[in-house]
């Protein structure tokens, strides 16, 4: 939030330096559109970083599905901070509400099935933990946070590393505490993954028949998950495969904020 306000801010606010200092003001957010609410601390932050004092009273919690002309809060804070803030705060809660109403959408598909919805680390740089908290308000998981918390092994590892065999065998040693998954491109390449035991198997763009042919080869112990280019269209058909996750990168890539509005009442 610091960032952000600093940003927007710079050496000072002339427009609100318009008003002065001592008058407090009352403005209210409204809901344009239908959407799920996702990111009240950051929008929080955004105020109370500028006035600890302000008041900010929530009409609905993060994750509530809001109808289009709902009011979602009020905010009282000194007038400049109210001004000095808004764009920035408004910016965090139509980011992260976007990408929570969408990934609802998605996970609506999936309802009835054993599948889990992830998201992947297609985020927008600096806002990786807000975009991921805001798939969870919208009912997604978490795939791994950064190239700490897990170990994929993608193509160009597997070619660095001198194939798939040695690339798992490689992570196993040196991460015995993190779990291994390896994309695979083919029905060759999930074979030899197979016989090399990892903990998850990342099918990438393969046919719904190789997809099928996969979900009956699998045995106990290994997780399957779905990936490449999925839209809300493919998700029924994915489900009913029995794999265990599709990741989306769409989720946190291709952001459409939420249309919001904070009006000025006093």
């Amino acid at each position: 939030m610091a960032r952000a306000l600093a940003e927007d801010i710079g050496s000072g606010d002339a427009s609100a330096a318009l008003v002065d200092a001592a008058t407090q003001g009352l403005a209210t957010v409204i809901a344009r559109e239908p959407m799920v609410l996702a990111g009240q601390a950051w929008f929080d932050a955004c105020f109370a970083s500028l006035d600890p004092a302000c008041r900010i009273d929530w009409q609905y919690a993060d994750g509530a599905r809001v109808a289009a002309n709902a009011q979602l809060c009020s905010i009282r804070a000194q007038a400049r901070a109210l001004l000095s803030a808004e764009r920035s705060a408004l910016n965090f809660l139509q980011t992260l509400s976007g990408t929570a109403t969408i990934t609802a959408a998605h996970v609506a598909h999936t309802s009835g099935s054993r599948t889990r919805l992830l998201d992947t680390r297609k985020t927008l740089p600096g806002l990786r933990y807000a975009q991921k908290y805001a798939v969870k308000v919208g009912g997604g998981e978490n795939h791994r946070m950064g190239l700490y918390d897990a170990v994929l092994i993608k193509e160009n590892h597997i070619l660095a590393a001198g194939g798939i065999a040695p690339a798992i065998a490689r992570a196993r040693a040196l991460w015995p505490g993190l779990l291994v998954e390896i994309e695979v491109e083919s029905l060759t390449e999930y074979r030899e993954a197979l016989a090399a035991a990892p903990d998850r198997i990342m099918l990438d763009e393969l046919s719904l028949d190789d997809m099928r042919s996969a979900v009956a080869m699998r045995p106990a112990g290994v997780e399957l998950e779905v990936s490449g280019g999925i839209g809300e269209e493919r998700l029924q058909a994915l489900c009913a495969l029995g794999v265990d996750y599709i990741s989306i990168g769409a989720l946190t890539k291709h952001v459409r904020a939420i249309d919001l509005s904070l009006r000025w009442q006093a």
